[in-house]
């Protein structure tokens, strides 16, 4: 937990006591170690944590309620003069921007002491939990320059864990089969007389990773951020990993990607692909990875993400063929595309209504939230394949050109 959380949590505790709530050091401590259990991702998760630990009567859930939603709120421009009269009390708290920061050695007011005559006491918030929960949400795209050196950090530091598949292989365990080797060497050390029968199971290895992502001018505000993300993905990731870039032609980038420095990475990556934002030609590079590389890479029940908004300048039914082929070669196919973010989004460009029958999951990534979904599906993606109920094929004339 970040020092900046904990001081603001310890504050919060002190304008709940001051609200009358039974908020005592003891119960911030309580919150605190919940946090360890309680996603930080859901701002409602870690308010309802801290409501079921300080609110013991009905009439204080109001109090609370409105407590929690003025203290962890984004704080608009300059300082804002925050009025607790309506939740019972008197004081007036005023809390300054969220760049500002206390003086060193600067006590912060406890929720007892008298206010000034000319001023309300001050309440200094370096960071705040609203904070936190805008970056998480903020579009790749629309990133100032030192949100995006903050969300690079956060990038590289996520965990990825990739569901386990069954092997042929067994390993001691649990399962059905025996294991007449080990019981009979068991059996040795008791004068030859079994006592137990040694079983076997499947062995589990995490499945291979195929990412294929779309470069192409269409891409161009979100390409950066997407390396990055293959980046800490493939350092990240037990499983085997391969990646691919794609615009007018495939590109195999996995070698370069393997660097433990992901600026360098970036720079190898650089300069080893051809067609920076230019044309997208889904279908045609589609073609190229099943022939040259889909039996090498998609065995052993792989998962294929597809990172692309879906705007291609091909033939609609090349793409339509090798979306098939695709999926019928993988264990799943994930389709990212960060236009999805958008709530006004419909999938209306010609390749991405092609293609999107042959897709097993469509999904945003389009910022860090989106990021962190996509490791939770990918910790639970089920044993089995999908069932898979493709579409007619629609007629041209009902495509409409990106």
């Amino acid at each position: 937990m970040s020092g900046t959380l904990l001081e603001n949590v310890l504050v919060f505790g002190r304008v709940l006591r001051g609200l009358g709530l039974d908020a005592g050091p003891d119960r911030m401590l309580d919150l605190l170690a919940a946090l360890d259990h309680v996603p930080i991702g859901g701002k409602r998760d870690f308010a309802h944590a801290a409501r079921a630990l300080c609110v013991r009567r009905r009439d204080e859930i109001a109090r609370f309620e409105k407590a929690f939603e003025v203290f962890w709120r984004k704080p608009p421009e300059g300082e804002t003069a925050l009025d607790l009269q309506s939740l019972g009390e008197r004081r007036r708290f005023r809390r300054p921007a969220l760049t500002s920061a206390p003086p060193p050695g600067a006590a912060l007011p406890e929720a007892g002491d008298a206010p000034a005559a000319d001023a309300p006491p001050v309440l200094h918030l370096t960071l705040t939990y609203s904070a936190q929960e805008l970056l998480r949400r903020r579009d790749f795209g629309a990133l100032t320059g030192e949100e995006l050196e903050t969300v690079q950090r956060a990038i590289r530091e996520l965990a990825w864990k990739l569901a386990q598949r069954r092997t042929r292989r067994l390993e001691s365990g649990d399962g059905r089969a025996m294991d007449l080797r080990r019981t009979l060497r068991r059996s040795l050390r008791h004068g030859g007389e079994i006592l137990a029968w040694d079983r076997r199971q499947p062995r589990e290895k995490p499945r291979p990773v195929v990412v294929l992502a779309d470069i192409s001018g269409s891409m161009e505000r979100y390409t950066r951020m997407l390396l990055l993300f293959l980046h800490a993905l493939t350092r990240g990731l037990e499983a085997p990993i391969e990646a691919f870039l794609f615009g007018t032609r495939l590109t195999r980038v996995t070698r370069e990607l393997e660097g433990r420095d992901p600026e360098e990475a970036l720079a190898e990556v650089a300069l080893s692909v051809p067609d920076w934002s230019g044309g997208t030609r889904i279908g045609q590079t589609l073609h190229e990875f099943n022939l040259r590389w889909a039996r090498r890479v998609l065995g052993r029940g792989a998962v294929v993400l597809l990172i692309s908004d879906g705007w291609d300048r091909g033939e609609p039914e090349a793409l339509r063929a090798e979306m098939a082929r695709l999926q019928r070669s993988a264990h799943r196919v994930i389709w990212l595309n960060p236009l999805l973010g958008a709530p006004d989004y419909e999938p209306l460009a010609r390749g991405m209504r092609t293609a999107l029958p042959f897709v097993d999951d469509f999904l945003p990534v389009h910022n860090l939230a989106s990021l962190e979904e996509l490791g939770r599906r990918l910790e639970r993606l089920p044993a089995d394949r999908p069932m898979r109920r493709q579409q007619a094929r629609p007629s041209a004339a009902r495509l409409e050109a990106p």
